[in-house]
């Protein structure tokens, strides 16, 4: 069994970045927090690590905290119970402002001068300073691959996993691959052979769904293409002849505002798929409210993955998460932050076993360097890393999915280590 090399999820970004433009722009802003100052408890001195978010972005403030706060919420917890054999886990946090400079800033502040042992979580619009932190050889783990940095350089390890050389070029030759499993998915399960395709008349939400666009082909949809304009959509006209094409699932390569207009247009025009299928992104509990007006089409919302729902109680591994942010509005990034902070502590805990060494870079590094597929205890579809000269052609990969459904929240569907399907790699440019 493999893990996903997940096309839509390194494209995402495309989303949040049409709702920024949307809602205008904003000078970036650079602030650097220090967090757990408090003395360390007896076992050593404390554990540094980093996380730096995308948190005061011209996208908003809320499109990129969750890996940082589900990330923070676990060491927390660790800290509560004693850290890693005794040392305090102490997080320093770094908000890039969502540009380049900014980021640059923070990798100085948080890898050069503060010396951190690890990044964890990073979710950054414009990760500008990953070749910096590749050169220093600070192990960066589970961070979100909103861009191609970790499809790019060595000792950058994103929660999906990498097949790529990560040799300083994207991909193999400046391309990566992805899987068509989202759509072999609906078309095996749930009997789809008609999809739409919605996206802005704007460059990168168009790029994105030619992708799209080109995966259903592959796996033999019949495709029906939608373009509104970006100033001023008209979605009414596009849920009618969505509707009108009998289509089955609608995809989309737009900002969640959109999608809720998008949504709102089709309960208006009384169309109805099997499934208005969304990603990780926007797994969150705040569906309830961004489809506030579109009861219909909410209740046909089916999310994405590769991360074990966050509304999954029966798994212990979620029950402790859902206890640690207790009373928290809770996302499927949040879950994955978690993950991503479980990882590093798993990485620390090797380094110290045996009572003789330290939580070095090199260290954490070469656990992160095993060739062994990671859980995160079963939160994770196991995550793998690999150096192949050639880019897979097909590969077996497996898919977490969930549904919306009111007074239910995001229900599971079907086991995500064994929802598995031999799909074909596309290339795609980042």
């Amino acid at each position: 069994m493999s893990r996903r090399v997940p096309a839509a999820e390194t494209l995402l970004v495309v989303a949040v970045l049409l709702a920024g433009a949307a809602c205008g722009s904003r000078l970036p802003e650079s602030d650097f927090e220090r967090r757990g100052t408090a003395p360390a408890p007896a076992g050593g001195a404390p554990v540094r690590v980093g996380i730096i978010t995308s948190a005061t972005s011209p996208v908003g403030g809320a499109a990129f905290t969750g890996p940082r706060d589900g990330a923070k919420a676990y060491f927390d917890r660790l800290n509560a119970r004693g850290g890693i054999e005794g040392r305090r886990v102490e997080v320093r946090t770094c908000d890039d402002g969502g540009s380049g400079v900014g980021n640059n800033d923070c990798v100085h502040r948080l890898v050069e001068e503060q010396k951190v042992a690890a990044l964890v979580a990073t979710s950054s619009l414009d990760y500008a300073g990953a070749a910096r932190v590749s050169r220093a050889g600070v192990p960066d783990i589970g961070g979100q691959p909103i861009g191609a940095a970790y499809e790019t350089y060595p000792h950058l390890y994103g929660i999906y996993g990498s097949l790529a050389p990560r040799d300083g070029k994207p991909g193999w030759d400046g391309e990566l691959y992805g899987g068509t499993e989202v759509y072999r998915y609906f078309k095996r399960e749930q009997g789809a052979r008609t999809a739409a395709v919605v996206s802005y008349n704007q460059a990168a939400s168009a790029a994105y769904a030619r992708l799209v666009t080109r995966g259903l082909r592959a796996e033999g949809y019949k495709v029906v293409t939608e373009q509104v304009d970006f100033a001023l959509p008209n979605f009414r006209a596009a849920a009618a002849d969505l509707k009108e094409q009998g289509a089955d699932l609608v995809f989309d390569a737009m900002d969640t505002h959109g999608n809720a207009r998008l949504c709102e247009a089709m309960d208006d025009v009384g169309a109805k798929v099997t499934a208005k299928v969304t990603n990780v992104q926007n797994w969150t509990s705040s569906v309830g409210d961004d489809y506030k007006d579109a009861p219909r089409c909410r209740n046909a919302l089916w999310a994405t993955g590769s991360s074990r729902n966050y509304e999954d109680t029966g798994h212990p591994a979620v029950r402790e998460f859902r206890a640690a942010l207790r009373g928290k509005a809770l996302s499927q990034w949040h879950l994955e932050g978690w993950a991503a902070a479980m990882w590093f502590t798993d990485a620390a805990k090797s380094c110290l076993s045996g009572g003789g060494g330290d939580v070095t870079r090199a260290c954490v590094d070469a656990f992160m360097n095993r060739n062994k597929p990671y859980s995160a205890r079963g939160l994770l579809i196991p995550v793998t890393y690999e150096h192949r000269a050639e880019p897979p052609t097909t590969r077996r990969t497996c898919l977490s999915v969930a549904r919306w459904r009111d007074g239910e929240g995001w229900v599971t569907q079907g086991d995500m280590n064994e929802q598995c399907f031999d799909v074909p790699q596309l290339a795609y440019q980042p």
